[in-house]
């Protein structure tokens, strides 16, 4: 094939590419043949330049915690991040924006995802060294591995593969850090190049490319804009900025406010939901006969072997739908099938989804915080910000608590996966800023004082979480319960902060790792270890707590209507999975340090295999509470709230 028709195939092969990344068409044909011939000319027309900071090397940055006058407006930092390398036009008649052949590959010198990122770097010592030199850490520090995974999030860029048919996690997000060439370019608010991502489809490699949006002279540094997607001169640009540029953003309110409707339906296909008299009838069950269950769930299916029931292949046959797919039609279900159950609510998301089910939960609070201690209200809830939309109150946050000297570890969650995937702690506020350019996120306060567990057989304390199944048989009135048969999950590691990339110091989810060990442990023994480690802390008292912080986030999600929260609907029924985590908080006076239940998150649909392998019954129990009616005090706890 000749060169013409070459350049018409990577064309077509490219071009919807070139064109969302804005690479203007006139650089086309010169990177068609440079990505051929492999062409990395950068260095003929750029020079590195090597930044002599006169030997005061002391990078002092906001994620370090430096404090400085916080009785005036001087910076929270002594000075600018600053970066190891600046890039120049090296040729002396300069560089046109129209030159057809200024276009650079970059090539990536790292790839990686984070999870790994720390077991690369020791197994590869020259990948190491380079992005020692990269990133200007002492090649020689015994640290120097810590250092880098520090501040690579000044350097580093992402990419999703987003192919179908790919699972959740070959779909997490892809880092890496560019070439020294790449790396050396700084941020300018008025840049003259342009630097965007690419991938060549015939050799599935991904490259940066280089080019220039106005003429540059001979000599002037090479820079652009690191967050171009942001309007100028706003707040948000400058939160967005703080791993290149240190910014006092105090004087931004952190307080939060409840968003519009429209915040809680985008993104959401709309649902329908019954209105009226017909909202509040319960369908009819005749009790003569076994009632039919259509389940798409594996495991109810082998467990529900009660007489009372009967499963069956068809929905329309069914009194009772067990759906595992989001169901979205409730005042068709209401008028089309009165008297047919479904194991959903509308609008139940406000509960199952992690940013919607922190603003649903700060409905309770008297006020947003304590101006001494920062704390948030309700005290059950860790802080939680969202990071696209809340991304300068949560920037001012973390700035006052460092101002006041305050813990600042932080977890970073997606918003829509579960199994703790692209998941980050952290305590440093360039990390955290950097991460939602991989998807929305949630920053969640760290719990740095969890009450820990003693597991004899490791001979360590180690995190551990504690998960109710919650039964809502109606949201208005309010009637829901918990199964009194809770459970547990574990790390695998003492707990320390430190080592945040460490899965199994800092999480307790093990199921879904195969090189991690899974602890089991059934309820009934996890009391009578608690007794002889925690005598002074009766788990009913605890446990009583923990009900009334569910009856009260439940209750918060039906005082706003639809689609902000869960309107009535009789013929919904839902089982839940709340998450939660017990913090030790300090009293006052001289009296003993309390333990404070935190609510993580609520799971839609969680799984129940393993409950139903301790407790055969466990879903002939929950049918007959759910369907029948049938409240059985052995199994289940009805929620109440404070009186």
């Amino acid at each position: 094939m000749d060169g013409v028709n070459l350049f018409t195939q990577f064309v077509a092969q490219h071009k919807p590419q070139l064109e969302s990344s804005g690479v203007p068409q006139h650089f086309w044909q010169s990177l068609h043949r440079k990505l051929v011939k492999e062409t990395f000319d950068a260095g003929i027309f750029l020079q590195l330049l090597l930044i002599d900071y006169e030997g005061d090397d002391q990078e002092n940055t906001l994620e370090t915690g430096a404090v400085g006058d916080t009785n005036n407006k001087t910076l929270l930092v002594a000075e600018e991040p600053r970066p190891r390398f600046a890039l120049s036009v090296a040729c002396e008649e300069g560089i046109k924006a129209k030159d057809p052949d200024a276009i650079y590959l970059i090539d990536h010198a790292w790839t990686y995802r984070v999870n790994y990122a720390r077991q690369q770097l020791e197994q590869h010592e020259q990948l190491t060294d380079r992005m020692c030199a990269i990133m200007g850490v002492d090649i020689d520090d015994e640290d120097r591995i810590d250092q880098i995974l520090v501040k690579m999030w000044r350097y580093c860029h992402s990419y999703t593969i987003a192919t179908n048919g790919l699972s959740d996690e070959e779909r997490l997000p892809i880092w890496y850090v560019m070439d020294e060439v790449g790396s050396a370019i700084t941020h300018s608010d008025d840049p003259n190049f342009r630097l965007v991502p690419f991938l060549y489809l015939n050799t599935q490699t991904t490259y940066s490319l280089l080019f220039p949006i106005r003429d540059c002279d001979y000599e002037e540094q090479v820079t652009r804009d690191f967050v171009e997607y942001v309007s100028k001169h706003t707040a948000d640009r400058d939160a967005l900025l703080l791993p290149w540029r240190a910014t006092d953003l105090r004087e931004h309110s952190f307080v939060q406010v409840e968003p519009d409707a429209e915040y809680f339906s985008s993104g959401h296909i709309p649902e329908s939901y019954p209105e009226g008299d017909i909202a509040t009838l319960e369908p009819r069950v005749n009790r003569n006969q076994p009632l039919k269950v259509y389940s798409e769930y594996d495991v109810v299916s082998m467990h529900l072997t009660d007489s009372c029931f009967q499963l069956v292949a068809n929905e329309s046959e069914a009194d009772v739908l067990w759906l595992t797919h989001h169901y979205k039609n409730f005042a068709e279900l209401a008028h089309n099938t009165p008297n047919k159950f479904i194991n959903q609510f509308p609008y139940e998301y406000v509960l199952t989804i992690k940013d919607l089910l922190a603003i649903t939960g700060r409905r309770t609070a008297k006020q947003h915080h304590n101006p001494d201690t920062l704390e948030t209200y309700p005290r059950w809830l860790p802080t939680t910000f969202n990071l696209k939309t809340e991304l300068l109150q949560f920037a001012s946050y973390y700035q006052h608590r460092v101002a006041k000297g305050l813990d600042n570890h932080w977890i970073v969650k997606p918003w829509n996966l579960a199994r703790g995937l692209d998941t980050h702690i952290s305590d440093s506020i360039v990390q955290i800023v950097r991460l939602p350019i991989t998807g929305p996120k949630v920053a969640q306060k760290y719990i740095e004082r969890p009450v820990l567990f003693r597991r004899a057989e490791l001979d360590a304390e180690v995190k551990f979480d504690i998960r109710y199944v919650i039964l809502v048989k109606s949201f208005q009135p309010l009637e829901a319960y918990v199964h009194r048969k809770f459970f547990l999950r574990f790390a695998n590691k003492s707990f320390s902060l430190n080592n945040y990339d460490d899965y199994e110091q800092h999480f307790t989810v093990m199921n879904y790792h195969e090189e991690a060990e899974l602890r089991h442990i059934k309820c009934e023994d996890f009391l009578s270890h608690w007794k002889e480690q925690y005598p002074a802390y009766d788990w009913p008292i605890i446990e009583r707590e923990i009900c009334m912080m569910l009856h009260e986030v439940l209750s918060c999600a039906t005082k706003k209507s639809p689609p902000c929260g869960i309107p009535p609907c009789q013929q919904s029924r839902a089982l839940y999975a709340a998450d939660i985590m017990l913090s030790w908080e300090r009293s006052n006076g001289n009296e003993r340090d309390r333990m404070q239940p935190k609510l993580l998150e609520i799971n839609w649909t969680p799984d129940c295999k393993r409950a139903c392998d301790y407790y055969p019954d466990f879903f002939n129990d929950i049918f007959k509470l759910l369907f029948l009616g049938e409240q059985n005090n052995e199994s289940f706890l009805q929620l109440e709230g404070n009186t």
